[in-house]
C-alpha cells in the first residue's frame, strides 16, 4: 500500500514562509515496493551532492553545509523510514531541520537550493485527487474501499461499521412488512434504512476526518438517495456508481471510480477556463509572469494555475513584485512561478498545480485577478 503524509494547509503555508540562508528542496521518485527502494536511496544521495555543491559554489558557511549534509545522510541511513514509501518523496532541509512528505503522485527527481523552499511540485499532490474512497452500500453489506492511483484498491477495516441493515436496526430484515410493529410498510422500510445509513456515516467519520479525497457512493435506490440525504462528508462526489455493489470486488469499484476522478479533475479545469475567459475580457486575468508576480505581491490573485514542471529562475522583489530573470539556476535564485504561487496562497488565493497542457496558451501560469493591476 501507499504510505502518504501530505502537508496540511497550515504546514504548507509554514513552508512557504520559511526563510533561511540555505533551504534545500529535493524531490525524488520512490516506490512502495521495499525491495526496490535501494535505487531511491542512491538517487537521494546524488541529489544531496548536487545541493551541497551549489552551496559550496557560493562559499556558503561550512558549518551550515555540514549540518545539512548530516541531516540528509541520516535520512538515507534510516532503514525503517525507507520501508514505508509512496510514489514520490519531498525533502526540505536547512541547517536546523529536515522535513519529509510522502506523495501519491509521480514526480521527476530534482533539487533546488535557495533562501526558501521550492514547493510547486507539492501543489499537484494537494490540489487534485489521486485517491478516493468508495462506500459500497447494499441492505446486506457495506464496505469502505480506498482507491489508489497506482496500487490495488484496498478495503478499509472499521470496527464500528454495521454488518448490514438488519443488524444495524435490530431486526432480521428491513423488508419485514408485518403490521405488528410500530414501523412497517414501504415508509417504515425507508425509516429503517435511514437509521442504517446514519450508522454507516457515523462509522466512517473516524477514517475520513480531516481528509479531502472524494467519497464516491456505489449503490442503487433507495439507498443512493438516502445516503445523499444523511452524508456528513463534504467531499462527496456528485456522480455515483449506480449499480448494486454486492458482487463487485474492490478492484471493480476502483475501475468504476477512476473515470469519476478524471471528471472531477476535468471539471475544475473547465470551470477555471470559463472564469479565465470571462475575466480576461474585463482586464482581470493574465498569463504573463511579470504581471502575475506583481498581482501576487499585492494580494490581487483570485485563482492561479501553475505548471508544476517548468522552473523559471530569478527573483521577485518582496515589496513591489518586480521580477529579475536569471540565466540559470543557482543558490542565489529560486523559481519565480513557485514564488508567485506561494504569495498567492498566503493571500487567500486558490492555487492549482497542473500540467502545462491544462494552462491557457500553454503558459507557465494563468491567473484570474480580484482587480486589475
Amino acid at each position: 500500500m501507499l504510505y502518504i503524509d501530505l502537508p496540511t494547509l497550515p504546514e504548507f503555508k509554514a513552508l512557504i514562509s520559511k526563510r533561511e540562508d540555505a533551504c534545500v528542496s529535493i524531490y525524488v521518485a520512490t516506490t512502495p515496493l521495499t525491495q526496490h527502494v535501494g535505487a531511491t536511496v542512491v538517487e537521494l544521495g546524488n541529489l544531496a551532492k548536487q545541493a551541497l555543491a551549489q552551496l559550496e559554489a557560493v562559499d556558503h558557511d561550512k558549518r551550515s553545509v555540514a549540518a545539512i549534509a548530516e541531516y540528509l545522510d541520516d535520512l538515507a541511513a534510516d532503514d525503517d523510514f525507507w520501508r514505508f514509501q509512496a510514489n514520490a518523496l519531498a525533502v526540505f532541509a536547512t541547517s536546523h531541520s529536515l522535513q519529509t512528505f510522502r506523495l501519491p503522485n509521480r514526480l521527476h527527481s530534482m533539487v533546488q537550493v535557495s533562501d526558501r523552499f521550492h514547493l510547486k511540485p507539492l501543489l499537484r499532490a494537494i490540489t487534485f485527487p489521486h485517491r478516493a474512497f468508495v462506500i459500497a452500500l447494499t441492505e446486506n453489506d457495506v464496505r469502505l474501499v480506498e482507491v489508489f492511483p497506482d496500487m490495488p484498491a484496498m478495503e478499509v477495516s472499521i470496527k464500528q461499521m454495521p454488518k448490514d441493515a438488519g443488524s444495524a436496526t435490530g431486526r432480521a430484515s428491513v423488508n419485514d412488512r408485518s403490521p405488528a410493529g410500530r414501523i412497517h410498510g414501504s415508509e417504515g422500510q425507508k425509516v429503517l434504512l435511514r437509521q442504517y445509513v446514519r450508522k454507516v456515516d457515523a462509522a466512517i467519520r473516524s477514517v475520513l476526518a480531516g481528509r479531502s479525497e472524494p467519497l464516491i457512493i456505489a449503490a442503487t435506490e433507495p439507498l443512493l438517495s438516502i445516503w445523499r440525504s444523511v452524508n456528513s462528508y463534504p467531499g462527496l462526489a456528485d456522480r455515483a456508481i449506480i449499480a448494486s455493489p454486492g458482487n463487485m470486488t474492490s478492484a471493480d469499484l476502483a475501475d468504476q471510480a477512476r473515470p469519476i476522478l478524471d471528471e472531477i479533475y476535468a471539471g475544475r479545469i473547465d470551470s477555471f477556463r470559463r472564469s479565465f475567459e470571462a475575466a480576461i475580457k474585463q482586464g482581470r486575468a493574465t498569463t504573463d509572469v511579470v504581471t502575475a508576480a506583481r498581482a501576487a505581491t499585492y494580494g490581487a490573485i483570485d485563482t492561479v494555475l501553475v505548471d508544476i514542471d517548468e522552473i523559471i529562475p530569478g527573483t521577485v522583489d518582496e515589496e513591489t513584485g518586480a521580477v529579475k530573470f536569471a540565466a540559470g539556476e543557482s543558490a542565489a535564485t529560486y523559481g519565480i512561478v513557485d514564488e508567485i504561487a506561494g504569495r498567492a496562497l498566503l493571500s487567500g488565493a486558490t492555487v492549482l498545480g497542473v500540467r502545462k497542457e491544462d494552462i491557457p496558451d500553454g503558459a507557465p501560469l494563468a491567473a484570474t485577478l480580484r482587480y486589475s493591476v
